[in-house]
């Protein structure tokens, strides 16, 4: 073996490996018991950021773990289309080069489009695999592949035969960027500082006037009504009345309607039922007409009449300098309010009336939400049931048309001779209604949500009963961000039911989001994106993917330092250095042969209880989703049980006349038992340099990443020898911390002197006598009855025993007198600081509680150390 562990020597060679013997590939006809996921279809526009890597180790952790279990484990990969972000993309592609999608044209744009996915589209999926993924490549997926397109028209036209999918005219939330609709979903909501203008609408009959403020003085242009609350006694005489609206001169209505709010702002508000969706429907229970004054673009509409052409912002400006002229205008104030934005591009949205097609999902929401209260799916970390349950008890139709040119074309064709719509999974070839044979196709695509929604068995190639639909629906485990709950989750949910009558998955792990370690948000603009490639590069796919593992506390929020990978890192060179002191001790064609547990020594029966336990509590974690604590479980055992505890009691069975019998034999078996066991737990999070270390051992399997992963067995839990090495380590360790704070040379033997109450420990110490010598550096042990009353020793108390170390061969005592005396001066100085703080009433009332708990940590750490200088200073001078 190298002396040094290098990831980039072996995990291109490993991943071919795993590639090329079939291991990720699901194999339905297995006798097996099935186990699928399916990846969150990362955009094709997308590259491979923080975020894509925890979700994907921690999904890959999941399935190398259950195929290791002995299931038939198969990852559905796949990527989205992506309708805005990819449009977008390609659009700005066009504009580099002076054209645009309309100059093109809609056919030879999408073909455009189709060019830049084959070139550009699967740089995620092969950023994916250098983390190691264990995906079912063979079973790689596109929104818009043939058969997913199938299901897409399937869905709709079942729908809307069953007059759940519709078309009308609503408000709905309009990006004049994107020229797109957009989901309440897809708007980001930001503080933006505005103005508030309060307007006056002259009544008609000459007797005053009502004032009206608002944020949005351009769409006052489509205003069709001014409205009051029916019991507000300033305005009830005025319902029935009519006013006009400054500058256009329009005859409006005033009229009562209990949704107006009488304390908010003037107690009057205007109506634009074109612009605002709280106006829409006032307006339609008010028979008021709706007048668009806003275009896709976000100019100002023929309507408009003078501001016809403006841009809305532009508009606004000028229409209130126009109140202001014509004595219509009462005040403008600063005013900060929250403004929709477009989650794309950033652009703020406009609520506009347009004609689309609707899903009504109330039918559909209610078995979805019976669904997760009866546990059919389970929810981890189970308080995001709430957020799920409050968005479903008030969900509202979707509006699933975009005004896109990529994506799903609705599947519905007007006719040009009668107003029939046809919708079918194919072209009509003539109209129904007039027989005629002029049918457009409408010209909208489908929500990407839409066909993502249907991706747990589109994927496994529904409509068709396939064998891989009947194997592997529903999934088991979906692991998402818990942003997109709303988005896909719950639609997802809702379409499983409908389409397969049983939910698409069994349990939902919704990770975390990954910030800085200062726990601020990602962006390039602050600077601290971390880029997981670099890491790769840096670090090893190992280590990256286990400091993820290990931050990945359910829910919360991730903390993450590149620093932290680097210790990982670290962790990386420690597996492989143990793994080769183990295999340059095992001897050449030795065989492993059977382990008789409870023939072995203590140590080894330690060190067998220990993993077996381990592999019993690593399992626990991973059911409950827990791969935070199955990490630490791992690094802590491997670290600290097996590297610098059981390593160092081996050393004394491995060299000399000691190795050549039966119990080096034993030693050498169970060290290679105990490196075969926890590389395999370790598989799941560490798939590389488990896999390169376990080609070398001797194993029957091919690879680990298919080998059995260790459960739980009771014959090898031994309590009385955890008991018992716990002991040693407590004396050893004891030891240790005395010759550190006595500045005893390390290389200097000592002698050691032990009073022991109980028997059974005494002959313990005596048993295991060579490895306390050996670990801490001693040239004898006694068990007197008593200690010289004069003796000069360091001392050490533990429960039922004394240590002593005697000096006066080993030191010079009036120095280290002196020294002790120095440091205790020091201590006591430093005491007198943190307990003046503590008794200072100022500094308790006005200090943070994590300060004033620093320093009473402080205080407790000072006190520990005098208490044991004080107990040195005695054994020096008895």
């Amino acid at each position: 073996m190298e002396t040094s562990c290098e990831p980039k020597g072996f995990e291109e060679k490993w991943y071919r490996y795993w590639l090329d013997q079939g291991i990720f590939a699901g194999k339905p006809s297995s006798s097996k018991p099935p186990f699928s996921m399916v990846i969150p279809p990362p955009n094709i526009t997308g590259e491979l950021h923080i975020g894509h890597a925890l979700n994907a180790t921690l999904q890959d952790i999941l399935v190398r773990w259950k195929r290791m279990q002995g299931f038939d484990a198969v990852w559905i990969p796949g990527t989205d289309h992506a309708g805005i972000a990819t449009q977008m993309i390609v659009e700005r592609h066009l504009a580099d080069q002076g054209q645009t999608r309309f100059e093109l044209g809609r056919k030879k744009f999408v073909e455009r489009v189709w060019e830049w996915k084959k070139q550009y589209g699967s740089r995620i999926t092969e950023q994916l695999k250098r983390l190691g993924v264990s995906c079912d490549w063979s079973r790689e997926r596109f929104t818009m592949d043939p058969g997913l397109s199938r299901a897409v028209r399937e869905v709709f036209v079942r729908l809307h035969a069953e007059g759940l999918i519709y078309r009308g005219e609503y408000i709905v939330n309009w990006c004049p960027r994107c020229r797109t609709a957009i989901s309440d979903l897809e708007v980001v909501h930001e503080e933006v500082a505005g103005k508030l203008s309060t307007i006056r609408y002259p009544l008609e009959d000459g007797s005053g006037s009502i004032r009206v403020a608002t944020t949005r003085p351009e769409t006052l242009l489509g205003d069709t009504a001014v409205a009051v609350h029916p019991d507000d006694t300033r305005y009830r005489k005025r319902i029935g009345a009519q006013v006009i609206l400054p500058i256009l001169g329009r005859i409006l209505p005033v009229v009562g309607d209990s949704f107006v709010d009488p304390k908010f702002g003037t107690g009057a508000v205007k109506v634009t039922p074109a612009h605002d969706p709280n106006d829409f429907q006032i307006g339609k229970r008010h028979d008021l007409p709706a007048i668009s004054v806003i275009d896709e673009e976000g100019k100002m509409t023929e309507a408009a009449g003078p501001f016809a052409g403006q841009d809305r912002f532009q508009c606004r400006d000028r229409i209130l300098e126009q109140l202001r002229r014509e004595d219509f205008l009462e005040k403008v104030e600063n005013y900060s309010h929250s403004v929709g934005h477009c989650q794309r591009c950033r652009t703020q949205i406009e609520p506009r009336l347009s004609r689309q097609w609707f899903l009504r999902v109330a039918s559909l929401a209610e078995p979805a939400l019976e669904a997760v209260k009866n546990d059919r799916v389970r929810f981890h970390p189970d308080s995001w049931k709430k957020t799920y349950f409050e968005w479903m008890n008030n969900i509202h139709d979707w509006c699933i048309s975009r005004q896109l040119w990529w994506g799903h074309q609705i599947p519905a064709w007007h006719c040009a001779g009668c107003p029939e719509t046809v919708v079918a999974d194919r072209a009509p070839k003539q109209c129904p209604g007039c027989q005629g044979r002029k049918l457009v196709q409408d010209p909208d695509v489908l929500d990407t949500w839409f066909s993502s929604a249907l991706w747990p068995f589109s994927t496994l190639g529904w409509p068709k009963q396939t064998r891989d639909l009947k194997r592997y629906y529903p999934t088991g485990t979906l692991v998402t961000g818990y942003d997109i709950i709303f988005f896909w989750v719950a639609r997802m949910i809702m379409m499983g039911l409908k389409f397969q009558n049983e939910v698409p998955f069994r349990d939902v792990y919704f990770n975390g989001l990954v910030r800085d370690e200062k726990g601020a948000k990602m962006s390039k603009t602050r600077g601290n994106v971390i880029d997981p490639l670099e890491m790769v590069d840096s670090y090893g796919a190992d280590a990256v993917r286990f400091t993820l593992g290990i931050l990945a506390v359910p829910s919360s929020e991730i903390p993450l330092a590149p620093a932290r990978m680097a210790g990982y890192r670290t962790f990386v060179n420690k597996i492989w250095n143990v793994a080769r002191f183990v295999l340059m001790n095992s001897k050449p064609g030795e065989p492993r042969g059977k382990i008789t547990f409870r023939d072995l020594g203590l140590a080894e029966r330690w060190i067998l209880h220990g993993v077996n336990r381990l592999s019993g509590q690593v399992n626990e974690a991973l059911e409950q989703f827990r791969f935070d604590e199955a990490a630490n479980l791992l690094y802590h055992f491997i670290w600290h049980q097996f590297c610098d505890w059981y390593v160092e009691l081996s050393k004394l069975h491995l060299f000399g006349e000691a190795a050549e019998g039966e119990q080096g034999r034993n030693v050498r078996m169970v060290l290679l038992e105990v490196l075969d066991r926890t590389l395999r737990l370790l598989h799941p999070f560490m798939p590389f340099v488990t896999e390169e270390l376990w080609q070398k051992l001797p194993s029957p399997d091919h690879s680990v990443a298919v080998a059995a992963y260790p459960g739980f067995r009771p014959e090898e839990e031994d309590q009385q020898a955890e008991d018992q090495i716990r002991f040693l380590q407590e004396v050893i360790t004891k030891v240790r911390n005395i010759r550190s704070e006595m500045k005893i040379d390390p290389s200097r033997k000592i002698p050691l002197l032990f009073r022991v109450e109980e028997k059974t420990r005494r002959q313990l110490l005596e048993e295991q006598g060579e490895a306390i010598l050996r670990l801490t550096r001693a040239s004898g042990i006694d068990f007197p009855e008593h200690f010289e009353k004069n003796l000069i020793a360091a001392r050490g108390v533990l429960p039922g025993m004394e240590i002593a170390i005697p000096l006066e061969q080993v030191l010079d005592t009036a120095a280290e007198t002196r020294r002790l005396s120095r440091e205790k001066s020091k201590i006591e100085k430093s005491l007198d600081i943190t307990h003046r703080k503590l008794n200072n009433d100022a500094f308790l009332s006005n200090a943070p509680p994590e300060v004033i708990a620093k320093v009473q940590e402080e205080h407790r750490q000072l006190l520990e150390r005098r208490s044991r200088l004080e107990e040195h200073l005695k054994g020096l001078n008895p």
